[in-house]
């Protein structure tokens, strides 16, 4: 494969795989390495987003013109990358808000990054997933915009933007997205709420299914099974702000009026 060809195949990429591809050919003069991609890069067919982040520039078309799709750059944050919570919500096409911010899994620590109006947030994997080394449950690969993205199904991204409001732009957000899906397999929203160990989780999970039992048909035996991992004590429906609300004794869960009234209903 020549180097032209690796670009076609990967419109962004990380040095790694660059390096990698080299190998591949016999070459492993990591010299080369960097003099191919400097060269490139003078050259205006590639656009170095940070270090050991490129982006390949479209023929006709100038560095600074280049639109570089906000999904493929997230997938492509570290090794391991994959788009979650709102990212994972507007990449479904089921966010009812666009953002600007793109939160997405890792198991690497990394500072949030702006690039031209964009955020990219790291979060890590969940511990319980880490312990069981379960991180990839319900993450599929998606072919995207020339390259390849990995990002959480429907099924834990609702369970994931139940648990991190903060990372899925708030609750009025969560709910009119998720009210948006027609369909959840269901069974896998419960495996997934129960792999995290959190009554926490269950119980936002057990609350939100009972809320739209109707439109999701969720039946009573799916509800019966959230509820035996239920917290023993009251729990906030958004832990890092301990508001006033309505205990939902069924969930042991203190809920907003803003969030069972739904005030933004009225404001619509």
């Amino acid at each position: 494969m020549k180097v032209q060809d690796f670009f076609r195949k990967y419109p962004v990429f990380r040095h790694e795989m660059f390096a990698a591809f080299l190998e591949a050919g016999g070459s492993r003069s990591a010299k080369t390495r960097e003099a191919l991609l400097a060269y490139h890069v003078s050259a205006g067919h590639l656009l170095r987003i940070r270090r050991g982040l490129y982006s390949v520039v479209p023929e006709g078309v100038s560095p600074e013109g280049h639109q570089i799709d906000p999904y493929l750059l997230g997938a492509h944050m570290t090794d391991d990358a994959v788009l979650a919570y709102h990212s994972a919500l507007q990449f479904h096409g089921k966010a009812y808000s666009v953002h600007s911010r793109f939160p997405y899994l890792s198991r690497h620590s990394r500072r949030p990054f702006k690039f031209r109006g964009q955020e990219f947030v790291p979060v890590a994997f969940p511990k319980a997933l880490q312990a069981d080394q379960a991180e990839l449950f319900g993450v599929e690969s998606h072919n995207h915009a020339g390259g390849q993205v990995r990002v959480t199904n429907l099924e834990r991204t609702m369970v994931d933007v139940l648990v991190r409001p903060d990372l899925s732009g708030g609750w009025e957000e969560v709910w009119r997205s998720l009210e948006s899906v027609e369909y959840f397999n269901l069974d896998r929203v419960i495996d997934y709420a129960l792999m995290l160990r959190s009554a926490t989780a269950v119980a936002k999970v057990g609350f939100f299914l009972e809320q739209h039992h109707e439109a999701l048909m969720v039946d009573e035996a799916r509800l019966r099974v959230l509820r035996k991992h239920v917290p023993k004590q009251p729990c906030y429906l958004d832990r890092g702000r301990r508001r006033s609300g309505r205990l939902v004794s069924s969930w042991q869960l203190v809920v907003p009026p803003a969030v069972i009234e739904r005030d933004w209903d009225e404001s619509a």
